[in-house]
């Protein structure tokens, strides 16, 4: 997945004047996962609570 460099100077607008890389990556990261997630919901890849839950709980079974 790709951002554009609009996208990128508008995010970097919005921090404080003082920030370390980290903050910065961090951020840009963030972004692209939760593009991502929205994309998955547009495209119908999802899986309701009681689908994890049920998937999950088998992990703790003894």
């Amino acid at each position: 997945m790709t951002i554009a460099k609009q996208q990128v100077l508008e995010l970097i607008k919005d921090l404080p004047d003082e920030v370390d890389i980290d903050e910065i990556m961090y951020r840009l990261y963030l972004r692209q996962k939760l593009e991502s997630a929205e994309k998955d919901i547009r495209e119908g890849r999802l899986i309701s609570h009681d689908e994890v839950v049920k998937e999950t709980s088998q992990w703790f079974e003894k």
